[in-house]
């Protein structure tokens, strides 16, 4: 059962630069941010699916040159996987065949909610904001 409040796996200093990705079927939030500043920027959502996300992911990453991408991976209350969680690990294993880059997954219950609550004109964005800072917070 995954710990949302534990911290990521080692991540190695040297990586400053993050996106981030809340996955989703039709829409990808999407995120910037770095160690130096723990506050992450929404990106503009990604409204494609198949080949078409990953050729805008990877116009992402050639203009943010991350050192790391981050997925929000979602669970039940209780920690239990379902549909959405093997989606979302399936998305970070393809992000890290096509890119090369590593990929840290965060768990992201509630991130939507959050960002709903907040009143966010972009929840996959927001979502994607809230996920990474969750990382950013985490690390050592």
């Amino acid at each position: 059962m995954p710990d949302s409040a534990a911290p990521p796996a080692h991540v190695p200093s040297h990586f400053q630069s993050f996106l981030a990705f809340d996955f989703g079927q039709k829409r990808t939030g999407v995120a910037s941010g770095n160690r130096l500043l723990p506050n992450a920027t929404p990106q503009a959502t990604i409204k494609a699916e198949g080949d078409a996300r990953f050729s805008q992911v990877e116009a992402r990453i050639q203009e943010w040159q991350p050192d790391a991408l981050v997925v929000g991976v979602p669970y039940h209350p209780d920690g239990a996987a379902h549909d959405n969680t093997r989606a979302a690990q399936r998305f970070a294993r393809q992000l890290r065949g096509r890119f090369g880059l590593p990929v840290y997954e965060v768990d992201e219950r509630y991130s939507t909610t959050e960002a709903l609550a907040a009143g966010s004109r972009d929840a996959d964005a927001a979502s994607a904001c809230i996920i990474l800072e969750q990382f950013l917070r985490n690390l050592p």
